[in-house]
């Protein structure tokens, strides 16, 4: 049978590139190959259609195996991640509980955070009856207590025997408050870091120096962002701790990255796969060997792109994120709850996470594979984007003096936020879609039921109050937050506007603007009174009219508007806001007749919208 196939191929001669780019062009008839074709990223680079041989060659990917440096491919020679899942209580005694609850449910990595009136003392309360040989402890912590809640970790660990089967990780996080609020940490970076090693020297499985990128991807940065400023960070380390005395191997053997995932697929699989091969490289640039230049990676899915609003829909994406990492071959990975962005998570939302991975491990056995992406023309060529684009984010830091230079000055945090306003543009102008929110909304859903207030303390502990720090800090609003917040004005009001559907005319034509007008302002969460169609101008303002409608949208084709327009405009006689559906060739004409709502697909939805409920809402 191979032999026969080999001979079907050889019936076929090859094709070159350049006669697959003159076939698409021809069936292009005419279109620009590169406008119509080609995806202009916001990473950096461009994505072309497709992929061939030629496109690899050459890659690093290509002459080495999992578990080999530069470990693009994994840095182990099996696809096994730990399942984490954070644990809650107001108590020590009640997180325990949902501790050892979660375990028997197929968790195997904690998420402990030790803030609030939660005391170092706790831990031992905590940590009672789990297997510490077994399952992974990750402790969160104000950066000021760390190496005391590191201490005691150390100690339970020893008590339990577990020093050489233990893993897990203490986050003494020094950035987080210039990152958050912009105050620097006020103690010495480098002396409470040697403290913090010093108590966790003996168990070497016990990672103290976290590089939290996934704050940067809940602020909104994009994926070559998130992984250049996470290896600036990762570099801080190695410079800070080698200079206070330790050896890089020391060093790189206790960092930890926390990297989030968003939800371009196979840009995400593509980050962690570059990640490892350019950490391997700076890791290798300070002296390691090649066993520490392996990059430790946690991933959590991101909180940014979750709504309010028809948060089912979070599902789908904590899934494809999910998936991106576990095809990449990170460690461990947390999926965040379905209502994680407006509540604690409960019973049910915490089931559905955990079984997420649960399911894409024991019946997807995405587990059973090691990169399963390697050789792919695609994915080969996003990592070797990605891998460029970072790079230059990384040697960018450098260059200004590094990762914790930049954010004492305030540019990390600036250069983030600037990539998350322009994505909450790209949200308002509906080039970044969000299911649910800026798209199909579910206009009869109710929101302020869920929606809480966030607390405005710091949440280290310390109890101090969250205010403008000496420099700009992470603005981490999430992509749906305008959006929410105007159904939330909405539902707040005591009136709730009717939006009325004119149709007439053109049947394809109404329905469509019909539809595209419903989701438009479903999205404010106004009632909408779609129509099948009327036969005169007259008849549709008089039901609407009759309907008590608060705006009147008007829904045709574009030839029939200069005729229809005017007619409806007229007849309404300011009884209601007047709406065009669509930009017709006559809308200067329209708009000199006193016509001045026009709604389409080139439009700011969120400002209108705003605008609309500044008229609307009582």
């Amino acid at each position: 049978m191979a032999e026969k196939r080999e001979t079907l191929f050889d019936m076929f001669s090859p094709v070159s590139s350049e006669e697959w780019k003159s076939k698409i062009t021809v069936d292009l008839k005419g279109a620009d190959f590169d406008k119509k074709l080609v995806w202009r990223t916001n990473e950096g680079f461009n994505v072309q259609p497709y992929y061939r041989r030629e496109d690899i060659e050459g890659l690093p990917a290509i002459e080495t195996l999992p578990g080999e440096f530069p470990y693009i491919r994994g840095t182990r020679d099996n696809n096994d991640w730990l399942i984490r899942q954070r644990v809650y209580g107001k108590t020590a005694e009640e997180i325990n509980s949902h501790a050892l609850h979660i375990l028997d449910r197929g968790v195997e990595s904690l998420g402990i955070s030790l803030r609030g009136n939660l005391t170092v003392e706790d831990l031992k309360v905590i940590l009672k009856d789990i297997d510490l040989k077994k399952v992974e402890i990750n402790v969160d912590c104000c950066a000021g207590k760390a190496s005391a809640v590191a201490a005691e970790l150390a100690r339970l660990v020893k008590e339990a025997g577990a020093e050489e089967e233990f893993r897990g990780s203490i986050d003494y996080n020094p950035f987080r408050r210039l990152l958050k609020h912009g105050l620097p940490f006020p103690k010495d970076v480098v002396k409470e870091g040697m403290a913090v090693y010093e108590a966790v020297k003996d168990i070497k499985g016990l990672r103290c120096f976290p590089v939290n990128s996934y704050m940067l991807n809940n602020a909104g940065a994009y994926i070559t962002q998130e992984l250049g400023m996470a290896l600036a960070w990762g570099a801080e380390w190695m410079t800070l701790m080698t200079e206070a005395g330790l050896s890089a191997d020391e060093v790189a053997a206790r960092i930890k990255f926390n990297m989030g995932i968003s939800s371009n697929y196979f840009m995400e699989l593509a980050k962690f796969r570059a990640g490892r091969m350019l950490w391997a490289e700076i890791a290798k640039a300070y002296g390691c060997s090649d066993e520490a230049c392996k990059m430790m990676v946690h991933a959590v899915t991101s909180m940014f792109n979750m709504t309010l609003f028809d948060s089912h829909v979070n599902l789908l994406r904590t899934m494809t994120e999910t998936m991106s990492a576990a095809l990449a071959g990170v460690d461990s990975i947390e999926t965040l709850a379905f209502d994680e962005c407006y509540t604690t998570p409960d019973e049910f939302s915490e089931r559905i996470a955990r079984n997420q991975q649960v399911l894409l491990r024991e019946e997807s056995h995405l587990n059973k594979v090691v990169d399963p992406a390697g050789g792919s023309y695609y994915i080969e060529t996003l990592t070797s984007s990605i891998a460029a684009q970072a790079w230059k984010v990384f040697n960018e830091i450098e260059d200004k003096g590094g990762f914790e230079a930049m954010l004492k000055k305030g540019e990390i945090q600036a250069k983030v936020n600037e990539s998350g306003v322009k994505r909450h543009v790209d949200v308002a102008r509906r080039k970044e879609i969000l299911l649910g929110t800026n798209q199909y909304p579910n206009f009869n859903e109710k929101g302020l039921e869920k929606a809480q207030e966030e607390s405005a303390k710091c949440g280290c502990g310390c109890g101090a109050e969250v205010q403008d720090g000496a420099v700009e800090f992470l603005n981490m609003d999430r992509a749906a937050s305008q959006f929410e917040q105007i159904r939330l004005d909405t539902e707040r009001s005591s009136h709730r506007p009717k939006v009325f559907m004119l149709t007439i005319g053109n049947l394809a034509m109404r329905l469509a603007r019909a539809q595209f007008s419903g989701n438009f302002f479903g999205c404010a969460g106004y009632e909408i009174i779609d129509n099948i169609g009327f036969n005169t101008v007259k008849e549709g303002i008089d039901a609407a009219v009759a309907a008590g409608a608060d705006v009147v949208v008007l829904c045709s084709s574009d030839d029939e508007y200069a005729q229809y327009a005017p007619e409806a405009f007229k007849e309404l006689d300011g009884r209601a806001l007047f709406v065009v559906a669509g930009a017709p060739a006559c809308m200067e004409e329209l708009k000199a007749q006193g016509i001045e709502n026009f709604i389409h697909v080139r439009v700011n939805v969120l400002d209108t919208l705003i605008d609309f409920n500044a008229k609307l809402l009582k």
